[in-house]
């Protein structure tokens, strides 16, 4: 569980650290709807290779992005299986029992695969370079245009940064229990399905129960300080775009317009 680095903030001092919330945010956008553009591979290595540049300059580990994709290993690995199962377009490769395997399996298979390592990268680089506060106001100034159609963007932003803020805390918490049902001699490693799936249900339990205490506990402090969502309230630290900023996204959209280019042609 301590392996779990999606969510996490990484307290160092790069360029990106210093950016603009709301532009690593819109960033992060356009480089999810570039990743949907049917560029191929080549729109995909010229993504990576941005997102490879933007983690050299965050100065973040191999390590931690690595650990940031490692519990996404065993999805991948059930989509590869489905989709050489299900899918019967291309030519055919092998035969293997009464199954067979055509290229358009694996070539969609790897399409998927691709995507969602982009995604968890671009996530993680954003979540590990952005403090929670700062991504709450990110969120909630980016979404203050939709409040004249009577959109809560403050409290939308609030519950996105405490869902963020709260999965490391989840997972240690995940961390606690199992190691208090092991000293009481339950096996969560060896043993038959059935005998795994009760572990994992006498964990799932206790997790809930633990969520549930620190969201009223988190509600009851909020409440206590006087908090009101209604309310109009000041800030103490303003967001501004430098150029640095705008020159992020200037790229992101580039990279966007070439993408279709590609893809169109």
């Amino acid at each position: 569980m301590k392996s779990f680095a999606l969510g996490r903030y990484v307290p160092l001092d790069s360029l990106i650290h210093r950016m603009d919330p709301r532009a690593k945010i819109m960033a992060m956008i356009l480089l999810l709807i570039g990743i949907f553009i049917p560029a191929g591979f080549i729109g995909y290595a010229v993504i990576g290779v941005l997102i490879c540049a933007g983690v050299i300059i965050a100065k973040l580990s191999l390590d931690f992005i690595w650990r940031s994709m490692k519990p996404m290993l065993f999805m991948l690995v059930f989509l590869l299986i489905i989709n050489l199962l299900v899918i019967k377009t291309g030519t055919l490769l092998a035969t293997i029992w009464v199954f067979t395997i055509y290229s358009g399996a694996i070539m969609q298979t790897l399409y998927i695969v691709v995507r969602l390592m982009l995604m968890i990268v671009i996530t993680t680089l954003l979540t590990a370079t952005t403090k929670p506060l700062e991504m709450t106001l990110g969120i909630e100034d980016l979404l203050k245009p939709f409040v004249r159609f009577k959109v809560p963007a403050h409290e939308i932003a609030m519950m996105i940064s405490i869902a963020l803020r709260f999965i490391p805390t989840l997972i240690e918490e995940t961390e606690r229990i199992m190691r208090a049902q092991q000293s009481r001699g339950v096996d969560l490693q060896e043993g038959k399905i059935k005998e795994k799936i009760m572990a994992v249900l006498s964990l799932i339990v206790p997790l809930f129960i633990s969520a549930f205490q620190r969201a009223e506990d988190l509600a009851n402090a909020m409440e206590a300080r006087g908090y009101n969502p209604g309310w109009k309230r000041t800030r103490y630290k303003k967001l501004t775009m430098q150029s640095r900023d705008w020159g992020l996204l200037m790229v992101c959209c580039l990279l966007d317009v070439a993408l279709i280019g590609i893809a169109v042609l």
